[in-house]
């Protein structure tokens, strides 16, 4: 992808290494006597090395680069401690990067239990650090109550066969949140579902969205053109068929190319993970109808 990552003049350069602790990502390293970018992964592209550079050798260039990935930088900064994080934290929130932000506090949040930080401490630190303030707490819950999962049990009138005809309209919708970054896959009702992954758009495409898909199945959305932090659907995606053993998975895209990307993500997740499940892809045309529908 097209994007802004460091470049070094290495004739200008000098090895001094003042950089190295402003890169908050571990992007740089000196290596034989020069500052060197060791990962595109890691460069987020703020810039924060830039002011350090007696010699004026570091500058942001706009070229093709993999794109960088947040969960594998947090990865490589929990070991180095709380007061790292803190600080990458706040740089992430400093920029208004409230996406990387909301991807890394999601993963710390996900993963708790098994770190050796304190992750609420970290969180409540950034928090209240301006500029930015509490606003900016991201999507996985302890601070947005949108994001407490909910388990929903239809009105019996709702069950009675007798109402499906004048009731076709309800919602299907059985648990809350079902955006992909907010989702926690161990939730209970996810334990054993059936599964529907569905493009953004889809819903406002399919006119009758919940009654042809939704029914019966528990929810997650995405966009794979515009969402960021895909590295964290993907592991999401692998927890839901490991830990929480959904029975089958139904991906639901648009006919644009782009949304391609969504499939790709379950084919993806299916190979990684250690159990098997059926997979089915459906495609649904920009007028509403169904293109295609098979299992893959």
């Amino acid at each position: 992808m097209i994007r802004e990552i460091v470049k070094i003049d290495e004739e200008l350069c000098d090895g001094c290494g003042e950089c190295i602790p402003n890169c908050h990502e571990g992007a740089l390293q000196v290596i034989d006597g020069k500052a060197r970018l060791i990962s595109e992964l890691m460069c987020d592209g703020l810039g924060a090395c830039l002011g350090h550079c007696p010699q004026g050798a570091i500058e942001i260039e706009k070229r093709e680069a993999e794109e960088y990935d947040e969960v594998t930088v947090i990865k490589q900064m929990i070991p180095k401690g709380e007061n790292l994080l803190i600080a990458h934290l706040k740089h992430l929130k400093d920029h208004g990067e409230t996406g990387f932000l909301q991807d890394a506090v999601c993963y710390l949040k996900a993963n708790e239990d098994a770190l050796d930080v304190n992750v609420s401490a970290i969180i409540s630190e950034v928090h209240n650090s301006k500029p930015g303030g509490q606003e900016q707490s991201g999507g996985c819950g302890g601070g947005c109550p949108g994001s407490a999962p909910v388990s929903f049990e239809k009105p019996a009138f709702m069950m009675a066969p007798e109402a499906t005809a004048t009731h076709s309209g309800e919602s299907e919708l059985q648990q809350w949140p079902v955006q992909m970054h907010l989702i926690n896959p161990a939730a209970g009702y996810f334990q054993g579902a059936d599964l529907l992954v569905a493009a953004d758009c889809a819903a406002f495409a399919h006119g009758s969205f919940h009654q042809t898909f939704i029914k019966g199945k528990k929810l997650v959305i995405a966009c794979p053109k515009l969402d960021e932090g895909k590295s964290i659907y993907l592991e999401k995606l692998i927890r839901l068929i490991d830990e929480s053993k959904v029975n089958t998975v139904t991906v639901v895209i648009m006919e644009v190319p782009c949304c391609g990307g969504l499939s790709q993500l379950v084919k993806m997740a299916t190979e990684r993970a250690s159990r098997k499940v059926p997979v089915k892809e459906i495609v649904v045309g920009i007028r509403g109808d169904v293109l295609a529908e098979e299992w893959v």
